[in-house]
């Protein structure tokens, strides 16, 4: 059973406590209201009860509202690992990527351990110091590799994925990152990211199966798509606007195969910004992006 849950936090900004939603805040009533749940064939978990709130960037960990992602992780950690250990495949809508550590997190803690496929259009390896922002958007992957912030790693009990068991597919930010001095996946011990240049090189369906295998050789694993993988022209309401990413179809072949396997624990997708998409025309891209991949299951 697919269980669609609601994340509704945004990282960009940041309200403060009273201000009324916007940005990704907006995006599970947004996606909902397009019809999402019944087109993957799913129940409505409804939304949880989060909220980022407080511009102030803490100065031990170097997050923005730091108080607020702690409480988030804890509640989403414990809501994926309940929803998986009932035998649902959760699909967390959020809301900004800052999400990602905890469904991970939920979704080992249920099954000993899980992979990840991040398919985004950035390597997200930023931690508190190198973050240019704060924004824990930048540091998701900082964070399931055991780099990020000491204290949200521990608060997710990180590492999260060992070296054989992550992909990053697509991002294309990696001159910037050096740029502002984020460590880069190799540093780590992990493999270099997939641009989308290497996948278009690879085949899209290739590259996605390529994935899975070496994923599921070690068990379950999670996808997380965040929609800056695509191209700006091709998907505008985001807030991190890039050329040079996936075509609509293009991703829909790299996740198809991904989302076809049994070893699938969940997925997650972040940092559609439904105050850019006047026209829905962005959240119906999405809600039939998800219909053909996971309506069969």
């Amino acid at each position: 059973m697919i269980t669609v849950v609601g994340v509704p936090i945004d990282c960009v900004g940041v309200p403060e406590v009273g201000d009324p939603p916007f940005g990704t805040e907006l995006s599970p009533g947004a996606l909902r209201a397009a019809g999402l749940v019944a087109a993957v064939g799913g129940r409505d978990g409804g939304d949880l009860p989060v909220r980022l709130v407080g511009r102030v960037r803490d100065e031990h960990t170097g997050v923005i509202a730091w108080p607020s992602v702690r409480t988030m992780t804890d509640l989403v950690r414990r809501h994926v690992h309940q929803l998986v250990t009932a035998g649902h495949l959760p699909l967390v809508v959020g809301g900004c990527c800052t999400l990602l550590p905890a469904v991970l997190a939920g979704a080992r803690d249920a099954l000993g351990g899980a992979g990840l496929a991040y398919l985004d259009g950035h390597l997200d390896l930023y931690d508190g110091r190198t973050s240019p922002t704060g924004e824990p958007a930048d540091m998701p992957i900082s964070v399931v590799t055991g780099h990020g912030p000491v204290d949200w790693v521990d608060l997710v009990g990180g590492p999260l994925v060992t070296p054989d068991r992550l992909r990053l597919l697509g991002p294309r930010d990696r001159a910037e990152a050096i740029e502002y001095g984020s460590v880069l996946p190799e540093q780590l011990g992990y493999q270099p990211e997939s641009t989308p240049a290497d996948l278009q090189e690879q085949g899209m369906a290739e590259a996605g199966a390529a994935a899975r295998d070496a994923l599921a050789r070690g068990g379950s694993y999670w996808v997380h798509l965040d929609v800056d993988v695509l191209d700006q022209q091709a998907f505008p309401a985001t807030d991190y606007l890039m050329p040079g990413g996936l075509r609509l179809a293009e991703l829909r072949e790299l996740m198809r195969p991904l989302t076809a396997s049994d070893a699938l624990a969940g997925v997650s997708v972040g940092c559609y910004n439904a105050t850019k998409d006047p026209d829905g025309s962005c959240a119906t891209a999405l809600v039939d992006l998800f219909a053909d991949l996971l309506r069969a299951r």
